[in-house]
């Protein structure tokens, strides 16, 4: 049991614990409305009636796979008779119940889903039962709020962290506008003309930055890249066949390089491939 929280209900404190997502409650804390000294005793009577044990019963039968629904018959046939007697522990012993549960220690006591607990409340006082449940609700009226609250920062913190990964993509994907200086220069290597188009630098000079780093420029490329650089081959081929001068092709492709990298980090199809 995780998430220990109290309600207040007439003066007394009444523990909820969140089990497998589903509360519940203590009935040790709502027995000390009618019996503050011996609380336990006030469930143990309550559990010695057939009523409750039909209960119980159809409880576990519709919410737990694993109650032992024969083991009920003996309990059924002795309740009412004066030395019958029934306790949490034995009945969850017995019959495998998963509705009540018992925890020993300090702040140990009989704990029952909320479906339990309120019908438990309505045997203890009918008025006690109608002051619990408002109680109840504004405890899950809070935790929603709360909830809705902690939704909609998570939401915020996603999108500020979007723009983020988004700035940082241009930053870093996108290709830069080429320098005069390269526009001007003659690259003996036509890769590497397509380099400088996408990645802004050379073969040689990719090297000389990652010397600690395996193969070339273009296996750390990302599949935009990769893509870009498929249509760039094929647009300098076509530019070649024009007679285009090196420097002008180098202009040229890089523009298409910037242009394809925008409309690819946009593209879902591209994200799927991923």
């Amino acid at each position: 049991m995780v998430a220990k929280k109290k309600i207040n209900v007439k003066g007394i404190d009444i523990v909820v614990y969140e089990n497998n997502k589903e509360d519940y409650i203590s009935l040790t804390d709502i027995a000390r409305f009618k019996n503050a000294s011996e609380p336990k005793d006030v469930v143990k009577n309550w559990m010695r009636s057939r009523a409750t044990i039909e209960f119980l019963g159809l409880w576990e039968q519709l919410n737990n796979p694993d109650f032992k629904g024969a083991e009920i018959d003996p309990f059924l046939h002795q309740a009412g008779s004066n030395s019958f007697t029934l306790s949490p522990s034995k009945w969850i012993a017995t019959v495998n119940a998963k509705g009540i549960t018992s925890k020993m220690g300090k702040n140990g006591g009989t704990f029952a889903h909320e479906d339990i607990a309120f019908e438990f409340a309505s045997w203890i006082l009918a008025s006690f039962k109608l002051y619990f449940i408002k109680e109840f609700q504004r405890l899950k009226e809070e935790e929603n709020n709360r909830l809705n609250l902690e939704w909609n920062l998570q939401r915020t913190i996603s999108k500020i962290n979007y723009q983020i990964h988004t700035d940082a993509i241009k930053a870093n994907l996108i290709p830069k506008e080429i320098t005069k200086q390269q526009a001007s220069m003659v690259y003996a290597d036509e890769a590497d003309l397509l380099n400088v188009a996408l990645f802004g630098i050379t073969a040689k000079e990719w090297r000389e930055s990652n010397p600690h780093q395996k193969g070339n420029i273009r296996d750390t490329a990302t599949i935009e890249q990769l893509v870009v650089l498929s249509n760039m081959e094929s647009i300098n081929a076509l530019l070649i066949q024009q007679g285009l001068s090196q420097n002008k092709r180098l202009i040229q492709l890089n523009s298409v390089a910037i242009t394809q990298m925008k409309s690819l980090i946009k593209s879902s199809t591209v994200k799927t491939l991923k």
